[in-house]
């Protein structure tokens, strides 16, 4: 696992013992998504769809989840975006804010995935909110980039 971070962006490359078929199902599938993510979506993701939902990984519970799926290439890339004054409600952000966060998949030697996660969009938040922006998702990403790891390699 190797994570790189600058003040835009965070990326973060997880190995997986799992084949891509099962890894873009874990994350294109809502409710397989929600399993490993800790989140109760309300349907499914659809290209140019907002899904909403609720937050269930525990101390975040008060969450609302509210996301735009931007791009599903199948089995390659999973894009989908999120509003800014999710996780910052007391700024006022352009109507068209986002944070991008991509899931690119790629098979390996002996039939595992590398899944690169990669969020951008963090300079939107203002300096004096951004390093904490980037610290928190950095820390999210090491956690769930261990629940999808511990998710599709049970099988």
């Amino acid at each position: 696992m190797s994570i790189k971070m600058d003040q835009d962006q965070i990326e973060k490359v997880v190995e997986l013992a799992a084949p891509v078929s099962r890894v873009w199902r874990a994350l294109t599938d809502h409710v397989e998504f929600g399993e490993w993510f800790r989140v109760r979506l309300d349907g499914p993701f659809e290209v140019g769809e907002t899904t909403t939902g609720r937050i269930t990984y525990p101390g975040y519970e008060h969450m609302e989840w509210v996301s735009v799926t931007e791009v599903m290439d199948h089995e390659q890339l999973f894009v989908f975006s999120w509003p800014p004054s999710t996780i910052d409600p007391d700024t006022e952000y352009a109507a068209d804010a986002k944070v991008l966060v991509e899931f690119r998949l790629k098979p390996t030697d002996g039939g595992g995935t590398r899944l690169t996660i990669k969020e951008t969009g963090f300079m939107q938040f203002p300096e004096s909110k951004r390093l904490e922006a980037l610290r928190s998702n950095t820390e999210g990403w090491d956690i769930q980039a261990d629940h999808i790891a511990a998710h599709v390699e049970r099988d």
